[in-house]
């Protein structure tokens, strides 16, 4: 699957009109607040839905407009989709696929996405609830059919949540846990059976990347449970052992919730002991494995969006993620500098105060579009 154009309307500093992409590297150079970044948050919010540097997505409607509207098609051998995100300064939203609601089965009828921001490092050096979540979204990804897994252990751990704080205040017995119990545990047995299964399947293809990207030492992917439970009704007594906890804290204190994804370099976390350079080549590790798995899962190549990529790397990694860059597909890359682009066959645009001019490649730019001040 590959996004052929996106068109754009009242998008932060984005001038409105459509622009094509290339189907492999497209490469966004302009100075810093040109709009570089926010062309690729248009093309993900097009595509999933949501924004993937704000929860309050009205924040993407630029300055005297009431809303902020992309439209993205996407070529899967002679078919069209068209995938339509709006959302108004009331904060009404719209995602559509060929003018229908986009349902849960709409990601597998696009390009999965694969993104790298410089804020996205937290995926490294943050909490693990980050790393826990990216988990959780690879999943369905991978595997469509998982893709109740999460939100049904979250509906169980609320509700079990709502009743121990309900038992605590004296409004219900003990009891009345027990079948919530095996309904968390249950959803929780199936969750982390699919993290772990997943983290299995990445580990090797992370190692492999590491490797190409030039980290020193043996790169590590490990899915570390809060509970070795095989079964729900092990991890219901579990459960059940630490109920006093839970009554004496007000919250359930032992499940997936608290799991953590490892990621490790010579045997020593990356969080808290890898560089700046380090980390970000981790992610960046991550982030190809992924690709690679999710093209033997899904017969389809992600589409990369790498945000600022290349500027806190050497040169002699800047050829390697230039190499593993121009093998993985489609993909669109940005830089400040022209001296940080790679070398090899692309379509080049340069970006100024929302309008993008084409230098290098194939397909039309609007050419009477109107510069804006960034947003």
């Amino acid at each position: 699957m590959l996004v052929e154009t996106l068109d754009l309307r009242g998008f932060r500093n984005l001038t409105d009109g459509e622009l094509s992409l290339d189907s492999s590297l497209t490469v966004l150079h302009g100075p810093n607040g040109a709009g570089k970044t926010n062309l690729l948050e248009a093309l993900y919010f097009g595509l999933s839905g949501r924004s993937c540097r704000t929860r309050a997505e009205r924040e993407t409607i630029r300055f005297g407009e009431s809303l902020s509207r992309v439209e993205v098609v996407v070529a899967d051998g002679s078919e069209r989709r068209t995938f339509l995100a709006a959302v108004d300064r009331g904060e009404g939203r719209r995602h559509t696929l060929d003018g229908s609601a986009a349902g849960p089965d709409a990601a597998a009828k696009r390009p999965a996405l694969a993104l790298f921001m410089p804020d996205r490092l937290a995926l490294v050096k943050g909490p693990p609830a980050a790393r826990r979540g990216h988990l959780d979204r690879l999943v369905p990804a991978l595997w469509p059919a998982r893709a109740e897994l999460r939100p049904r252990f979250g509906r169980a751990l609320a509700q079990r949540n709502a009743l121990v704080a309900r038992v605590r205040a004296g409004a219900s017995q003990p009891a009345s846990l027990d079948a919530w119990d095996m309904e968390l545990a249950t959803a929780a047995v199936g969750l982390i059976g699919a993290r772990s299964e997943a983290v299995e399947s990445l580990a090797g293809p992370f190692r492999a990347a590491a490797l190409r990207l030039g980290l020193p030492g043996e790169a590590e992917l490990e899915y570390r449970p809060r509970s070795e439970a095989d079964d729900a009704e092990t991890l219901a007594a579990e459960l059940r052992e630490r109920r006093a906890a839970d009554l004496d804290r007000g919250y359930t204190t032992h499940g997936p919730q608290y799991d953590e994804l490892h990621i490790g370099l010579a045997g020593r976390s990356v969080r808290r002991y890898g560089s700046q350079g380090q980390q970000r080549l981790a992610l960046l590790a991550l982030i190809f494995a992924e690709r690679e798995l999710l093209l033997d899962s899904r017969g389809a190549a992600p589409l990369l969006l790498l945000d600022d990529v290349m500027s806190e790397l050497d040169p002699e990694r800047r050829e390697l993620l230039t190499e593993t860059v121009l093998a993985a597909g489609q993909a669109l890359l940005t830089a400040t500098d022209t001296s940080q682009l790679p070398d090899g066959p692309r379509r080049e645009l340069r970006v100024r105060a929302g309008r993008f001019e084409l230098v290098a490649g194939s397909g039309a730019v609007d050419a009477n579009a109107i510069g804006r001040d960034a947003a």
